[in-house]
């Protein structure tokens, strides 16, 4: 499964043999037993690479889900024993990730200085992904998409404002909104504004929080940004708050889990909703709905599911199922 999974990421058997430090005929071999075991074709040839058939895709997101649980199954029995000596994987989208969580990891390495911490920073989709395939712990973030099973465990307030060079003339019509790049919660809420105020102004794509913020302050155009990741901005006078009908936003930052957290990531979110911990940065411990509730449920119905209307018998023994070359 992991070497389906290399060649998915790498687009080749040749790539994935490269990074696995294995033969590419090695990689072809395996390929070729998942195929004969699945009973389905899980590529198709694409110029000299591979690419996933609608099979494929299916059971690459069972695969991924499949290998997280497995390391985090793990994770969580070493932790049973002491979870003051077990792991972390935390996530945040860029904006958290720049501005709120260092402090937040600053106050956990004090108190738990033997667990291995580690952060993924990005963009909202890529991020809540991870977190839903259990390759993440833990992800800062805000709302959460829907029909991912996560559970938002705590929130902090948070809001959204328009902001532009001190000097900047605002016509919101006409000036230039600066946006996130596309998989960013503030690029929607950006869009879903100027939707609201009905206006089509021109707009300038950069390619992260930090781009947009700068190229704000040199008076290329307004932008949406978190309150709290511009106040030295607008302290010093660099950046002015514009007033607009609809904002500020209301956007909290959820601290969001699969449906059991391991014992090491609830050290975390104890310390994260513990105001003598984290102090300013203080998370609003958060009871799950009845939704959330179910969480749990489905994910063991969904992890009891097989790939369904995809699967059929495997191919008789000594039949090999054709595998495209790489």
């Amino acid at each position: 499964m992991l070497t389906f999974l290399t060649i998915v990421e790498c687009g080749s058997a040749k790539a994935a043999a490269g990074r696995l430090s294995v033969t590419e005929s090695a990689v072809s071999a395996s390929l070729a037993a998942l195929h004969r075991e699945i009973g389905v074709t899980l590529f198709e040839r694409s110029g000299r690479g591979l690419r996933l058939t609608e099979a494929g895709s299916v059971f690459a997101d069972y695969a991924r889900r499949i290998l997280g649980l497995m390391d985090e199954s793990v994770a969580a029995a070493r932790q049973g024993v002491s979870a003051e000596h077990g792991r972390v994987r935390l996530g945040a989208v860029t904006t958290a990730g720049e501005y709120l969580v260092p402090g937040l990891l600053a106050t956990f390495r004090r108190r738990y200085p033997d667990v291995d911490v580690t952060l993924e920073v990005g963009v909202r989709d890529h991020i809540l992904s991870l977190l839903a395939d259990h390759q993440l712990d833990v992800v800062i973030a805000g709302r959460p998409l829907p029909g991912l099973a996560l559970v938002t465990r705590a929130t902090r307030a948070n809001s959204l404002i328009v902001v532009a060079a001190a000097t900047a003339r605002t016509d919101l019509a006409r000036s230039t909104w600066l946006l996130r790049e596309p998989g960013s919660g503030t690029r929607d809420a950006t869009l879903a504004l100027l939707e609201s105020l009905q206006i089509e102004p021109p707009m300038l794509a950069l390619g992260s929080h930090g781009a947009v913020v700068a190229s704000a302050v040199l008076g290329l155009g307004l932008t949406v940004v978190s309150a709290d990741a511009v106040a030295h901005h607008l302290h010093t006078g660099d950046l002015k708050r514009v007033p607009v009908r609809g904002t500020p936003l209301n956007r909290p930052w959820h601290a969001l889990t699969t449906a059991a957290p391991t014992a090491t990531t609830t050290l975390f979110l104890t310390g994260l909703t513990d105001p003598t911990a984290a102090g300013e940065l203080v998370f609003a411990p958060r009871r799950p709905g009845r939704a959330a509730k179910t969480v749990e449920a489905q994910a063991r119905r969904d992890s009891g599911q097989r790939v369904g209307a995809f699967t059929r018998s495997p191919a008789p023994a000594g039949e090999a199922t054709p595998v495209p070359s790489a």
